[in-house]
């Protein structure tokens, strides 16, 4: 036990109707970077929330160096030396980086004014640490998703932490970019600090980790050293059962064009975009983050103002002026922020399926609880939603079975063209799969995708044919047969 920082015994979780976390035993070794994964809904997100303070156990203890804690609120946990980098970055943009770092505890002069030399001083000596160019009184708002998870573990060092839980880091991180990650959390294993990492990329945990814990269902299910269990044993234990083929992508014939881009513009973002997408067939569109693809997406939905080109659908020219009329054209969009963009997190499940086509929840034009209930019911089936009931508010889901609400939104409004930005992101292997089957089921329903992904395998494994963008610009355009991860690359840099 003497080596062991973290040590979780017979930890348990419940909430009004669900058992999150059930007898959870779980020793992190001081210095070692601990791997944590899961399906959605396995218990991960509580397990943290229990270690940062935000949620306190329901019963079992929780020690660190041998002692025991007793953490009531995420101060508590802080002042024990344990933090946590969240998923969704915890920073206010109009401030500065050093700003951000000391934020609610800013330093005071003798005179309790905020003493600006010594935050600038101590927030440099934190930059320079980890080795990363980042000026202290730069806006947070100016900076790139990695340069602000970069300001977030610098947060998270200037309490002197000594455990720290990274929640999903590189979700949005560009292969360059996680290169940098990697290299900042070897450097702080280097410096004794201990990690607990948590991934749906296990080619992270496999590339970071020394040791990896899997929960299913609330339970932990075994603690492996990293370098003794395959990716395959891996999934096996996290989704219990086999999963077959990654992508079960099946070939369909491709039908008649049913959307036409053509010299689609935007002033300073998208640059004379032109392609075809038919019925029947997933098209991909890759790129490095802010390369214009997400644009693409809101321009075909009516959701920026400024655009100019020619759109038509199923052979007709239309013109998009805003989201409503696009939904009514048979267009849809699962947009890469489900929490922001995709759900209404304060209503359940059933009002979040039934928001883009109320006429499927309608009896001669009045609205009916019973066909909202049925509806809710074939979906929560159909997509396997783990939740109690069709009454659970969204905002207390998975990430995944959130995903799946959102799809199943789109799929209630029966759309004919649909696109799916990042449509796997921060969801794990078992949810992926479902995912990839239902937009199987809709290319062979004659539907016409795109799907935008910085996931390169997945878009291989996907996709029929894939378009590459770079700042705001079509810059190359693949059929499956010749796309490589190298040239799609290729195409996505120059």
């Amino acid at each position: 036990m003497e080596d062991m920082i973290i040590a979780m015994k017979q930890v348990c979780k419940s909430f009004p109707g669900v058992q999150a976390l059930q007898d959870i035993d779980l020793e992190i070794r001081r210095g070692e970077i601990h791997g944590l994964v899961g399906e959605n809904g396995a218990g991960k997100s509580t397990l943290i929330k229990i270690l940062g303070g935000a949620y306190t156990a329901t019963s079992g203890e929780i020690h660190m160096d041998g002692k025991r804690l007793n953490l009531h609120a995420p101060l508590d946990a802080q002042l024990a030396g344990i933090s946590v980098v969240h998923q969704e970055l915890k920073l206010v943009d109009a401030l500065t980086v050093m700003e951000n770092i000391y934020l609610g505890r800013w330093p005071k002069t003798p005179l309790h004014a905020v003493d600006w030399q010594r935050m600038r001083r101590d927030a440099k000596a934190l930059i320079q640490e980890l080795g990363v160019a980042l000026e202290p009184e730069e806006l947070v708002g100016n900076l790139t998703v990695a340069q602000k998870q970069i300001v977030e573990i610098c947060k998270v060092l200037s309490t002197k932490a000594r455990f720290i839980v990274m929640d999903e880091p590189s979700a949005v991180l560009t292969p360059n970019e996680m290169d940098i990650l990697y290299a900042i959390i070897r450097k702080l294993k280097a410096d004794g600090i201990t990690i607990l990492y948590i991934s749906h990329r296990l080619e992270e945990i496999f590339a970071l980790c020394d040791s990896v814990t899997v929960l299913r269902d609330g339970r932990k299910i075994t603690t492996l050293e990293a370098e003794k269990v395959s990716r395959e044993e891996l999934i096996h234990m996290m989704v219990g059962r086999e999963l077959g083929i990654e992508y079960p992508k099946e070939a369909v014939e491709p039908g008649e064009v049913i959307l036409s881009v053509n010299h689609l513009n935007r002033p300073g973002v998208l640059h004379d975009i032109s392609f075809e997408l038919h019925r029947g067939e997933i098209l991909g569109f890759a790129g490095l983050v802010g390369a214009g693809r997400t644009e693409v997406a809101r321009a075909i939905m009516g959701a920026d103002p400024g655009i100019s080109g020619e759109l038509i659908l199923k052979g007709e020219p239309y013109r998009v002026t805003d989201v409503p009329s696009a939904i009514q054209r048979g267009i849809g969009l699962v947009s890469e922020d489900r929490k922001k963009e995709g759900l209404v997190l304060n209503l359940s499940i059933k009002q979040n399926l039934s928001l883009v086509n109320m006429k499927r929840v309608q009896r001669h034009g009045l609205f009916s609880e019973k066909l909202e209930e049925d509806l809710a019911q074939q979906y929560i089936r159909d997509l396997h939603i783990v939740t109690p009931s069709s009454w659970q508010e969204v905002v207390y889901l998975s990430g995944g079975n959130q995903q799946k609400v959102v799809i199943g939104k789109w799929l209630n409004a029966d759309c004919d063209v649909l696109i799916v930005d990042e449509p796997t992101r921060g969801i794990d292997v078992g949810a992926k799969k479902e995912i990839y089957t239902i937009m199987c089921q809709l290319v062979k329903q004659g539907k016409g995708i795109i799907m935008i992904s910085s996931e390169m395998p997945e878009l291989l494994g996907m996709c029929d044919r894939i378009m590459v963008m770079h700042d705001g610009r079509i810059t190359g355009n693949f059929s499956i047969a010749e796309a490589t991860q190298d040239k799609l690359m290729e195409r996505a840099i120059q």
